[in-house]
């Protein structure tokens, strides 16, 4: 059997899919990702031993050059031609294709697998893009929903006009040049009639409704063995367990001076720190030896061994923090992170930072609650409920979908 996994977006979109890469492979299927063309990309599969297929500019670049919302649909046109060249030539042979990750690339890697006939799978890892009565969805940069309008229903609604508005022409033309007829409503092509959340219950419930039919997998997590490096190792084991400050693929424009202050509210804390490059380029602001800063590093290892994590909020980072029993502060930017946010506060494993940009005093207040005693033992308490198999159900669904649409072998 061959399985293309195609995504768009971060490293947070990436990262699952290497998980479920290698459960598909452990389980007899030939798999490859069609990615955005990204040096840390291309080498984190590549440590898998999976081949990646590059689509589209970086992402990296895409997300530092933040462009405006009148930008949107052109930027969006030219992902959705870049995924009908790739994963159209990715997916040539294959079985099935699972798509995720930005709604126009999902929409486009969709389309090619109905051209080409073959299964594919929608998936998310949040479900804040999956209608549902009990949440309201999330609105797109330079479309905000009408203030007045709080009826769940309606703004879902609204949701489905906007994606066709943004999106809609530019795949309708793109199906159009391959032979496929145009598509109403976009979020529901691309959401399918059995969606996936690849998302841990605990951190994720679900609450079922009678107009999506959900499968929750869990999270797909690949356990990572690589050791912590020897630089790495000593400062840890010089001193108290540091509180770790890392924002991932977010850029931090709104605070360009975000290391100062996470240092500072840290320090005021009397902790040790120790902070992650990323996206937003943390560094050192002195030379003083209770301050770190590494790159990509084993998160999975490093987090059960530092005092508290200070993030963005990505679905990946709340759930590998959790995991760890990790109290966390979330500084949520965009998108899902403002929801991640609110339900670390909720489990009490942390504490929500209020807005995108922090100050010292606002950073200092968050640490103070996610250091209580009160914050760990919760933390340790979640830790035991999280879910490690996500990867492995969701490979198990998807081969044996296949293998039920298989014609039986003649003997």
């Amino acid at each position: 059997m061959r399985v293309l996994l195609s995504t768009y977006g971060s490293r947070g979109d990436v990262e699952p899919l290497v998980g479920l890469a290698v459960q598909l492979r452990a389980l007899g299927a030939e798999v490859r990702v069609c990615a955005p063309p990204d040096e840390d990309f291309a080498q984190r599969l590549a440590g898998v031993g999976v081949p990646m297929v590059p689509v589209g500019q970086s992402a990296r670049a895409l997300t530092t050059a933040a462009p405006s919302s009148a930008d949107l649909p052109r930027r969006a046109a030219e992902l959705i031609a870049s995924q009908f060249a790739a994963v159209t030539t990715a997916a040539e042979g294959c079985d099935a294709l699972v798509a995720t990750g930005m709604m126009p690339a999902a929409a486009g890697a969709r389309s090619v697998a109905e051209k080409l006939g073959i299964r594919s799978v929608s998936v998310t890892f949040q479900q804040l893009t999956l209608p549902s009565p009990h949440h309201p969805p999330l609105a797109y940069p330079g479309r905000p929903f009408p203030p007045d309008v709080t009826d769940n229903r309606v703004l879902w609604d609204l949701d489905a006009e906007s994606i066709d508005a943004l999106f809609g022409e530019a795949l309708n033309v793109n199906r159009a040049s391959i032979g496929l007829p145009p598509v109403d409503n976009v979020r529901d092509y691309v959401i399918g009639d059995r969606p996936w959340l690849a998302t841990d219950p605990t951190l994720d419930p679900w609450q079922k409704t009678p107009d999506l039919d959900v499968v929750q997998t869990g999270a797909w997590i690949l356990p990572d063995e690589r050791p912590l490096p020897d630089d790495l190792e000593a400062f840890l084991q010089a001193g108290e367990p540091p509180v770790y400050v890392g924002f991932g693929s977010m850029p931090m424009r709104a605070s360009k001076d975000v290391a100062q202050v996470a240092i500072e509210a840290v320090r005021a804390q009397g902790c040790r720190v120790l902070t992650s490059r990323g996206w937003a380029d943390l560094a050192l602001i002195d030379d003083l030896d209770d301050c770190f800063v590494v790159g990509e590093v084993n998160q999975q290892a490093l987090f059960g061994r530092v005092a508290a994590v200070v993030h963005h909020g990505g679905a990946g980072t709340t759930t590998t923090a959790a995991r760890a029993g990790a109290p966390q502060v979330v500084v949520p930017q965009s998108a899902d992170q403002p929801y991640w946010a609110g339900r670390v506060a909720d489990l009490g494993i942390g504490a929500a930072h209020d807005g995108p940009t922090p100050t010292t005093e606002s950073l200092s207040a968050a640490l103070k609650t996610a250091l209580t005693p009160e914050s760990r033992a919760r933390a340790t308490a979640v830790a035991g409920t999280i879910r490690t198999d996500g990867a492995t159900v969701a490979a198990k669904l998807l081969l044996d979908a296949i293998g039920r649409e298989r014609p039986p072998m003649s003997a």
